[in-house]
């Protein structure tokens, strides 16, 4: 028997897809946050670099400090809070309710 594989990307076929419609742009890439901002994590496929673990996808969180090119983001996860290191580019500034 062969032990089953856990990496990174395990079981994100479908989550970390993209429709042919959905093209490169350099926007996502130059955004700047400032500390306190909230953000959602919003998982870009196309670039890996900087790529937070696909359990935080979809998650609302604060921007606490930048770090090198990116962004340190405290999020509540189930009872705890987590520090998400991720780059802009798989960050989206959260509107509200």
């Amino acid at each position: 028997m062969t032990r089953k594989s856990g990496g990174l990307r395990a079981n994100t076929r479908k989550k970390f897809s993209k429709s042919p419609s959905e093209k490169f742009t350099i926007t996502p890439y130059l955004q700047e946050f400032k500390p306190n901002d909230k953000v959602v994590i919003t998982i870009d496929p196309a670039s890996q670099k900087g790529m937070p673990h696909h359990r935080f996808k979809g998650l609302i969180g604060e921007i606490k400090e930048k770090r090198g090119q990116s962004f340190v983001v405290n999020v509540k996860f189930v009872t705890k809070t987590k520090q998400v290191i991720a780059r802009p580019e798989h960050l989206r500034l959260h509107t509200g309710k």
